[in-house]
């Protein structure tokens, strides 16, 4: 059956929509679905992409391609909307670089099936499933009339009325009546009064807590942010304007013009105005604040809310709940999901990156009250005429009463999303569960008494395939994925080894095992996970959950409940049930494994530990070999290494915690004889973006010094913030740090840092071939690149291939150079299998190349968004096709060892 996955959008959410459609790309069973991928544009365009796009980290990282975007003097990304009113034949164009415009009747010459991974308006509202129907097309989710109940929060409130669900009190105010400065504080006033405090200021049609604020005290400006906030529109004062100098106006632009945190683009100004570029804005603030009198300009995005919806504030636990249909269409909740926030909002942050938010599944509660939950979701699934799944979002207060305040008939689809998280809690891993969406699907469409003998046929073709494929589930390879560990980038590690996991289990090659790390050096505790434990939220809820099984815990009795309720699609889809986390030893793990892919970060993983225990019982795995690791895992040990081969690094020096015991003064005034201020400071032996400093005078280096040599476990809190951490981020515990200069442009034309991935071959004669790949440019947002900016999907921003030169045949040639050097690298540290090489490049006014290693990961992160996947889509390999290549390596190394 091919598969349509339509994602992207002009909605705010069209970053996690672009995510999303990606999990599901790569997710779909590949024995039983040809995926499609078919990109929406902002403007509204149907794109047949290109399957390499998909690897892209954001969508402003491919479209609008580099050639249709304007100069712009300060960098400022953009969407297709700003690049003005655009023509058809100009639309096409740029269309064109990214792949083939589809018209709607054309789907059926491509797609069978539409999935829809659209969020927010024009996708969850009813607008797609309509156009679909027309069209003949059946798709994934809720129909027409559900999908407009879900995006409306206003309409919700008074279906939850006529339903008898409880419901917060609310009020909303019209755009035209807050237009009306002079009535703005009576109207707070009023409201405060009516509502009470808090208040939760929304916008209606929005999803991922955009334009959601908390009003906790009676604090007319921050109602009136919040308020602005909700309709799209921003007030800017010049005397405020003026007083932050340039680059302080640059990043407020940015922060204005982002379509989550800001207000977005087009803009319209007081006098009717349009403004497309966020550049001619800014130019268009400067120029009206330095030459006339006035003194605000009041900005409004041209699809601001026409109302907004104000509630009083419920204090309860937040839970968020999955609704399936069962095989007889019946309403069955999964586990409700409790939220832990770290912030007050369950914003789009907290929502979609790894650690910032807990979810505990189920919710903490008694049984009783849990169940309960589930009943109210299941009734509202069925009284708001849901079908297929949704998501429910609410509050229980200590009284036990639930407020169901925000059904979604879209979920978000990321691997870490609660609609997976939920699922594997019946025993479905997430390629399973999107069969099980597809086939319910089909049924639900068939239900309306369309295109009747169509969808039997289709429907009858697909339960054939699933039991087929059931059949032969034990033909397969099996690869143990080890993730987890004990480093502080254990948490990527886990997402990593998941992606690893899901590419491998939609494969018709592979039976992944997911197996967790934990343990210390001395000895490391293996142990085989089921799916349920594979994806919960991070690392340490892992190991929580191995530790409560450990000590004689049991299956909660909701879990237990739950499972017997869904055994018919659990059977039906995995064929086998839930096992409970087993310890294993490496004898073991051979016996139950063909080859293992060690999906850790830093130590162990990356230092050659594993491998030792792997070779011992010649069980292949993926990367570089025992010696070659230990080195690599060693940024210091690695700098020396390539400086006597004459390859350039950055001067650079070792800083210990016993001379630092010993005279504190003395170690500080050593380190800035020899490095000038600002330079890098870093863990030797810790992977990429740990803990990675510019310090830039002695206040930071002092802070820096005393959290790596900390005793203690907990961050000292004054350190924290001189050092400017961020929330919940880690910082390890060592002996010794490495000092770095601040590699600088140094008077070339152009400097960039770029970091660059290689897989490896046999060529027939048993030597190993190298293929480097175009290197990525990568782009800080602050002053080193942050773990969230190289590994989570929508955050960081890489260009791929990187923009050495203008000129193409000038950029290839100087990509040709770095490639070479990097090559060049790998050969010096015998790297095998596949690598990341991280580095700056200066291109020098006569036109030299000069490549400065930073450092050398032998085993890179895997997760969905890392940039070494939009390189590889460049050599024609899809992640499947990359990974698959890693483990044939890994296997013939094996093959070739046991000979000798």
């Amino acid at each position: 059956m091919k598969v349509g996955i339509i994602f992207g959008g002009p909605s705010r959410e069209r970053e996690i929509s672009f995510a999303g459609g990606r999990t599901v790309y790569d997710n779909l069973d590949k024995a039983l679905f040809e995926a499609v991928p078919v990109f929406v544009d902002s403007l509204g365009n149907f794109i047949l992409l290109d399957w390499q796009y998909i690897y892209k980290g954001t969508v402003r990282d491919f479209y609008p391609p580099v050639e249709a975007l304007p100069e712009s003097e300060h960098g400022l990304q953009i969407y297709m909307e700003s690049l003005g009113e655009l023509s058809i034949e100009e639309q096409d164009r740029i269309i064109a670089k990214a792949g083939k415009r589809l018209l709607p009747y054309e789907f059926k010459n491509h797609f069978d099936f539409a999935f829809l991974a659209l969020h927010g308006p024009y996708g969850e509202d009813g607008s797609i499933q309509g156009l679909l129907e027309w069209y003949h097309i059946p798709y994934s989710g809720s129909g027409i009339l559900p999908s407009a109940i879900g995006i409306d929060k206003v309409v919700q409130k008074e279906l939850l009325k006529q339903h008898g669900f409880p419901t917060p009190d609310y009020r909303t105010i019209q755009h035209a009546a807050w237009a009306d400065k002079q009535n703005r504080e009576q109207l707070f006033n009023r409201l405060v009064e009516e509502l009470g405090l808090p208040l939760v200021l929304k916008a209606p049609h929005q999803g991922s807590s955009i334009g959601v604020s908390i009003i906790k005290e009676k604090d007319f400006a921050a109602f009136e942010a919040g308020v602005d906030r909700s309709f799209f529109t921003k007030t800017i004062y010049k005397s405020q304007w003026q007083a932050m100098g340039e680059e302080k106006q640059v990043m407020s632009m940015k922060q204005l013009v982002d379509i989550r945190e800001g207000i977005g683009m087009p803009v319209v100004l007081e006098d009717g105005k349009i403004i497309y570029h966020p550049e001619e804005l800014l130019n268009h603030i400067n120029e009206t604040f330095n030459g006339s009198g006035t003194d605000t300009i009041t900005l409004t995005n041209v699809e601001h809310e026409q109302q907004i919806l104000v509630e009083s504030f419920i204090q309860g636990k937040e839970f968020s709940c999955i609704v399936v249909q069962d095989e007889n269409g019946k309403p069955l909740a999964l586990p409700p999901t409790e939220i832990v926030k770290g912030s007050e909002v369950f914003d789009y942050r907290s929502k979609y990156l790894p650690g910032l938010s807990r979810k505990i599944t189920p919710i903490n509660l008694p049984t009783e009250q849990i169940q309960d939950i589930r009943k109210a979701c299941s009734k509202l699934f069925q009284d708001f005429g849901f079908n297929v799944y949704a998501r429910l979002d609410g509050f229980i207060t200590e009284g036990g009463e639930i407020f169901l305040n925000d059904p979604n008939t879209t979920s978000g689809m990321l691997p870490s999303s609660f609609f997976f998280h939920q699922a594997a809690e019946i025993g479905l891993n997430p390629s399973q569960f999107l069969t099980y969406i597809i086939r319910t699907s089909v049924a639900e469409r068939l239900k309306s008494g369309k295109y009747t003998v169509k969808l039997t046929r289709l429907l009858q073709q697909l339960d054939s395939s699933i039991k087929e494929q059931q059949a032969h589930r034990h033909d397969k390879e099996r690869v143990g994925v080890i993730m987890g560990g004990y480093s502080s980038e254990r948490h990527i590690s886990v997402e990593s080894g998941r992606n690893i996991y899901e590419k491998l289990s939609s494969s018709t090659k592979y039976e992944p095992l997911p197996i967790f790390l934990t343990g210390n050096n001395e000895e490391h505790q293996l142990h085989t996970i089921p799916i349920n434990i594979m994806l919960k939220d991070n690392a340490d809820d892992i190991k929580e959950k191995i530790q409560h099984f450990e000590h004689g815990g049991k299956p909660h009795p909701v879990l237990a409940q739950i499972i017997q309720e869904a055994e018919g699609i659990t059977r039906k889809y995995t064929g086998r049930s839930l096992q409970e986390p087993q310890r294993i030893s490496y004898a073991q793990l051979k016996n139950l494994v063909d080859a293992v892919f060690i999906a850790l970060h830093g130590r162990p993983g990356e230092d050659g530990a594993l491998q030792e225990e792997l070779e011992k019982l010649y069980i292949p795995y993926n990367g570089s070999g025992i010696r070659s690791s230990q080195i690599t895992i060693n940024k210091y040990e690695t700098n020396e290494i390539l400086a006597k081969h004459g390859v350039p690094v950055a001067k650079h020096a070792m800083a210990f915690k016993e001379d630092w015991l010993q005279d504190k003064e003395a170690f500080f005034r050593k380190i800035e004889t020899d490095f000038n201020y600002p330079f890098i400071a870093k863990p030797a032996d810790d992977g990429c973006s740990s803990a990675v400093k510019k310090i830039k005078n002695r206040a930071e280096l002092e802070a820096f010094a005393k959290l790596i040599f900390r005793e203690m476990e907990e961050l000292d809190t004054e350190c924290a913030r001189t050092l400017s951490l961020g929330f919940k981020e880690e910082f390890p515990n060592k002996a010794g740090f490495l000092v770095e200069t601040l590699i600088s442009k140094n008077g070339a034309k152009h400097f960039l840092e770029i970091t660059g991935g290689l897989l490896t071959r046999y060529a027939p004669d048993g030597t190993v071939s190298y293929e480097v790949f175009e290197a990525s440019e990568a782009l800080a947002e602050g002053e080193v690149l942050s773990l969230e900016e190289k590994f989570l999907a929508g955050e960081g921003q890489n260009i791929t291939p990187a923009r050495y030169a203008a000129d193409p045949v000038r950029r290839q040639q100087i990509s040709d150079k770095v490639k070479q050097d990097l090559e060049r690298v790998a050969k010096i540290l015998n790297i095998e299998g596949y690598a990341r090489i991280d580095a700056f490049v200066r291109v020098l006014e006569n036109d030299e190349v000069e490549t400065i290693i930073i450092e050398v990961n032998s085993l890179p992160g895997m997760t969905p968004a890392t940039c070494i996947f939009h390189q590889t889509a460049i050599n024609g390999y899809k992640p499947y096709d990359f990974i698959d290549r890693i483990l044939q390596y890994g296997m013939e190394r094996t093959k070739m060892k046991g000979v000798e």
